[in-house]
């Protein structure tokens, strides 16, 4: 029941407030597509066999998730850190009065986790619709609160994706299984643009983007995303 408990604390961003914030989108979801996931796989047999994991799934908030993991035994913690990162407390003005992220005081007041917390974390394809300027503090940040050895999942669009391509919610529906909820509408802020790519990253900037790692690995995926599980 403990770890059951703190997944549900930390099933929202502020962690411990009485009145979460929802990340339900705004606008209609549409039913699930599935489909088979090697990087997920490769994450689960890495995984098997080992008890009082600590699991972090920075996502769009899936309660499949949560089950599937406090199932196994694991302590999970769920934090949209893309939704946090859309909220206008971070946009201020720099020198030239253009509109930039504050990733500063982003990381102050998100992904506040001890050193070496995490066996795992679940990325899924944050990195494509985030803030540039984001990207790679939030990754670093990743690094210290990953324990040594720990497993990054991280998914990315290839460059025939389009910067219409739709955005998911993924759910774990089995060892090497996912179910993709479209998020449509009006955007999970609310907002009329709703999400769109940012950026597209080819295998040398992904190999970037991770060179603080240990090991990379890729996996060719469907619907022009490429798979990344990532070592610490």
């Amino acid at each position: 029941m403990g770890s059951v408990a703190q997944s549900l604390r930390k099933l929202f961003r502020g962690g411990s407030s009485s009145e979460p914030k929802s990340s339900t989108p705004q606008g209609r979801v549409q039913a699930r597509s599935s489909r088979r996931s090697s990087g997920l796989g490769e994450l689960t047999r890495a995984l098997a066999g080992r008890e009082g994991l600590c699991v972090l799934d920075i996502g769009a908030t899936s309660p499949d998730n949560i089950q599937h993991f406090t199932e196994l035994g694991y302590k999970v913690y769920s934090e949209d850190v893309l939704l946090a990162s859309k909220e206008q407390q971070y946009c201020v003005a720099d020198a030239d009065g253009k509109q930039v992220v504050d990733e500063k005081q982003f990381l102050s007041d998100n992904l506040n986790y001890g050193a070496q917390t995490f066996d795992a974390v679940l990325c899924w394809d944050m990195a494509d619709y985030m803030e540039e300027a984001l990207v790679k503090p939030v990754v670093a940040r990743l690094w210290s609160v990953l324990k040594p050895g720990g497993l990054v999942l991280a998914f990315f669009h290839t460059k025939d994706a389009g910067p219409d391509a739709p955005f998911y919610r993924y759910h774990i529906a089995g060892t090497d299984n996912l179910e993709l909820q479209l998020l449509n509408g009006a955007g999970r802020n609310g907002n009329s643009d709703g999400l769109r790519l940012q950026r597209v990253f080819n295998n040398r900037h992904i190999e970037n983007l991770f060179r603080d790692y240990a090991n990379i690995k890729f996996f060719l995926a469907r619907d022009n995303v490429r798979e990344v599980l990532v070592k610490r």
